[in-house]
């Protein structure tokens, strides 16, 4: 069941996904050659507790860190440990906060240094991705509107989707109805709901580079492209209005932008 939220828990809504978002864009500024990822873990988990939140990541179905960090051929779930980031890198931050209960959840996908100019544009498309779909989170369009719009700017720029994780509603549970793809299933086999005002949803673009089929590295969380081409994300959190869709995970700090 789909869940709308009332004025008072999109206030909340907003303040859980300023958290997030801060702390996906403190992730950015982190992510220089030298650094570990274990290191960014840390940091964001102090950030998130600071602003009297918790990480909606941490022990969720058994995930062990604070904040997901995927790099170059890792898509999402990557654990952070010891690895030391490299100039070139493009690194993947998912972060969630939840915060009297309810829930921000955001992605980005920052460079290293000076990154291959495929690399750079692999991260420009999908992030277009995520705004070419806002342009239908709109009262009367439907889900597979969203999934279409990812799907045709990814793939006119010759790039493949991950088909085996999907968007999702998000309130106050990480994961609630609606699923979105990020495609459009021919012929669709499940539910293609219209968007309403007060739906809150996470829209995500996963977008490899080479082919679209993921696996799952030993450690049972990193999922990594097949073929170990390199991968991008990009999610906020929105709030679907009488109007234009409103970002909720925008950061407070105007140096920790969307």
């Amino acid at each position: 069941m789909i869940k709308l939220k009332s004025p008072e828990e999109i206030d909340l809504m907003r303040a859980a996904g300023r958290i997030a978002a801060g702390a996906r864009a403190l992730a950015g500024d982190m992510a220089v050659a030298g650094v570990r990822t274990r290191e960014i873990n840390g940091a964001v988990h102090s950030y998130i507790v600071s602003r009297g939140a918790t990480p909606a990541f941490l022990n969720y179905d058994g995930f062990p860190a604070s904040v997901c960090i995927s790099v170059n051929e890792e898509v999402i779930h990557g654990v952070p440990g010891n690895r030391k980031l490299v100039d070139g890198d493009i690194v993947s931050v998912d972060v969630g906060a939840v915060k009297d209960g309810y829930i921000g959840d955001c992605a980005d996908t920052f460079i290293v240094g000076r990154a291959d100019p495929e690399a750079l544009r692999l991260v420009e498309v999908t992030r277009r991705c995520f705004f070419e779909a806002l342009r239908y989170a709109r009262v009367g369009f439907r889900v597979s509107d969203i999934s279409g719009a990812v799907q045709k700017h990814a793939e006119s720029n010759g790039f493949s989707l991950v088909r085996d994780f999907v968007g999702h509603g998000v309130g106050t549970r990480l994961h609630e109805s609606p699923q979105i793809p990020n495609y459009v299933e021919r012929p669709r086999k499940g539910p293609d709901p219209r968007l309403l005002r007060g739906m809150t949803l996470a829209i995500e673009p996963m977008v490899n580079a080479g082919e679209r089929e993921v696996s799952t590295k030993k450690d049972k969380w990193t999922i990594v492209t097949r073929d170990g081409s390199l991968s991008a994300h990009y999610e906020n959190t929105i709030l679907i209005t009488d109007g234009e869709p409103e970002i909720l995970t925008v950061a407070e700090d105007a140096r920790h932008g969307a």
